[in-house]
């Protein structure tokens, strides 16, 4: 005769087991509450919710392996689902499909999807086993070992079965709390390593030692180290930094008003004064919402706010204190970044580079979150903490299907915009274009000019197009920021950049324009950065 403490023993892991099937962190959860009641039956609870799991996972697998194909083949399913559609999903899989199924142990209603496609898309059942036995038993163990140090402070006289209840409404609630946190840490992860992994994000202090160096040996080279920043007499510090945008669209302004967006300067002062200026400009050049506002002073796009009533001005002025410029808001769809040089003395300037802009955007499915949106972009995922921390009130909120939301306004790669090559936008007529309009500037001999514009043809031809921004020597040839270029290229453009710019700071040397100390500009970099600390987050 069996005794009866075995049958007890049998009949309690064959209930784990089942209960798996219907919860599985429901009845690891109930497991845990037992051997933590009971220690004598860690060995026997913790293999039975271990073995629920793992028989669960590979039963949804076989489920999909031989069924799955039988009903693919059926001639109604052959209408949604062709043979090459099924082939490019096998591929995909072979690549992505360990870290897919190790992903969705921990996140919530992934699980059933990814295990059955495991099957279909004939995952090997050896890799799919010990992955998924490795997966269950971490995260298993995970909630045995919480259950052992966790302390229920309950009166002593609290009857065992109560203590069970609540041990198991506790260990309920930790899985629930583990499932919504670890995915959201799993996701951060994922968003950084996309981002190392691709070159054109890599933080400045990774990216640009190799661009410090370059300079270092150009400053030998042309005996002068500050030498940029007489690139462009007519622009403070040649427009490496601290120079006024204000001042520069307002040269553009009077040579070539037909190219340029309206732009006025609001100077520091009390909130009262500043509304009264904004409100000014709005009525007297007949400005409308939305505009835009960005401080006068600044660099990669920072402060950058696109205005669409009354409060939000009066909310960005008393924000940045500092002086901030009004500019006419150009709805056009297309941008590029033109970048323009010309040595003293010569007739002919020419266009380095043209950079596209493009503006990405997600759209809605009605099923799924503004944030699940963001990381499920191959792109956007890489930089969803600059679109996640712009769009604080969506990130929890399902967007309607077929509702697009644009991520991003100012063209500025570190704000998320999509640079691409722009070789195909250059024409002799946009040089001549872009060559008249720079000779008519003062001390102008380099720089990048921001423009938008509706059509490619209008752009090459030399016309329709607004110029937003022109800056200086500072200012990169931004197409290095394709994802198409090597790491290697992209440095060789920036050597070709810098070089053009000391050579040109030479030349105004000779011509009797000195450059400022490299003292005297670092102290105005400082200046910068403590006044940009106020910038709000860009558009």
């Amino acid at each position: 005769m069996i005794p009866d403490h075995n049958i007890a023993g049998v009949l309690l892991f064959a209930g784990i087991v089942l209960a798996t099937f219907v919860s599985e962190d429901g009845a690891t959860a109930f497991a845990a509450a037992l051997a933590k009641h009971n220690p004598a039956l860690l060995p026997l609870t913790l293999v039975a919710a271990f073995s629920g799991i793992w028989i669960g996972d590979i039963g949804l697998y076989g489920l999909a392996r031989l069924g799955g194909r039988a009903a693919l083949a059926s001639h109604w399913v052959k209408k949604f689902a062709s043979s090459a559609a099924l082939g490019r999903a096998e591929d995909w899989f072979a690549r992505h499909g360990s870290s897919t199924v190790v992903a969705s142990r921990f996140i919530p209603g992934t699980r059933l999807p990814t295990y059955l496609a495991a099957g279909l898309l004939r995952m090997p059942l050896r890799r799919f086993a010990s992955i998924t036995g490795l997966c269950a038993a971490v995260w298993v163990v995970l909630i045995f070992s919480t259950a052992r140090w966790l302390k229920l402070w309950l009166p002593q006289g609290v009857p065992p079965f109560a203590r069970s209840v609540l041990s198991v409404m506790v260990f309920a609630a930790i899985a629930f709390f583990l499932q919504r946190l670890i995915p959201r840490v799993l996701r951060s992860f994922v968003s950084q390593f996309k981002k190392l992994s691709a070159w054109e994000f890599w933080p400045a202090w990774v990216f640009y030692p190799p661009v410090v160096a370059m300079c270092f040996w150009l400053g030998l080279k042309y005996r002068g180290f500050s030498l940029p920043a007489s690139a462009n007499p007519g622009q403070q510090n040649g427009g490496i930094v601290g120079e006024s945008k204000a001042e520069i669209l307002e040269s553009l302004m009077q040579t070539a008003p037909e190219f340029t967006a309206a732009t006025f300067l609001i100077d520091p002062g009390t909130l009262i004064n500043r509304m009264r200026r904004f409100d000014a400009m709005l009525h007297e050049q007949k400005l409308e919402y939305p505009c835009v506002l960005k401080p006068n002073v600044a660099q990669r796009g920072a402060g950058f706010k696109v205005i669409t009533r009354r409060a939000d001005a009066a909310h960005y002025l008393a924000t940045v204190s500092a002086p901030v410029v009004l500019q006419r808001f150009v709805a056009s769809e297309k941008e590029a970044g033109i970048f323009y040089y010309r040595f003293p003395g010569c007739t002919r300037g020419e266009i380095f580079s043209i950079t596209e802009k493009v503006f990405p955007s997600v759209t809605g499915t009605g099923d799924h979150t503004f944030e699940e949106l963001v990381h499920a972009d191959v792109r956007a995922s890489r930089i969803a903490t600059t679109y996640l921390k712009r769009f604080p009130e969506l990130k929890d909120k399902v967007v309607p299907a077929g509702q697009k939301i644009r991520l991003v306004e100012a063209g500025n790669h570190c704000q998320g915009a999509i640079f691409r090559d722009g070789h195909h936008l250059y024409s002799e007529t946009l040089r001549a274009r872009i060559d008249q309009i720079s000779q008519s500037l003062p001390g102008f001999f380099i720089g990048r000019y921001d423009v938008r514009y509706s059509s490619d043809d209008d752009l090459r031809a030399g016309k329709h197009f607004t110029i937003l921004e022109l800056n200086g020597a500072a200012s990169e040839a931004t197409s290095i920021y394709d994802d198409r270029n090597s790491l290697w290229s992209a440095y060789q453009t920036l050597y070709r950049q810098w070089k053009l710019v000391f050579a040109i700071g030479a030349a105004n040397r000779v011509r009797g324009s000195a450059p400022p100390s490299p003292l005297a500009i670092w102290k105005d970099w400082l200046q910068y950065q403590r006044v940009a600390a106020s910038y709000p987050d860009a558009d």
